[in-house]
């Protein structure tokens, strides 16, 4: 099933740069691991779960917000 965000061509790229951010911080040293690789894997999931969170929103405003 497939819902209406997952079409947005914007969404689809998000989900390319988890994945391309993942890898990157993968690369990270120990050092990093607990911190600035877990804000950025929380930022960039945040970026394509808006969006999605926003096509769920029945008003333009609303959609805004979250787009």
């Amino acid at each position: 099933m497939e819902f209406g965000f997952e079409r947005l061509a914007i969404w689809q790229n998000s989900r390319i740069l988890v994945k391309d951010v993942y890898r990157l911080v993968a690369a990270f040293g120990k050092e990093e691991k607990y911190g600035l690789s877990d804000q950025l894997r929380r930022a960039v999931i945040s970026i394509s779960s808006n969006i999605a969170e926003g096509c769920g929103r029945y008003s333009v405003k609303e959609k805004l917000h979250f787009t």
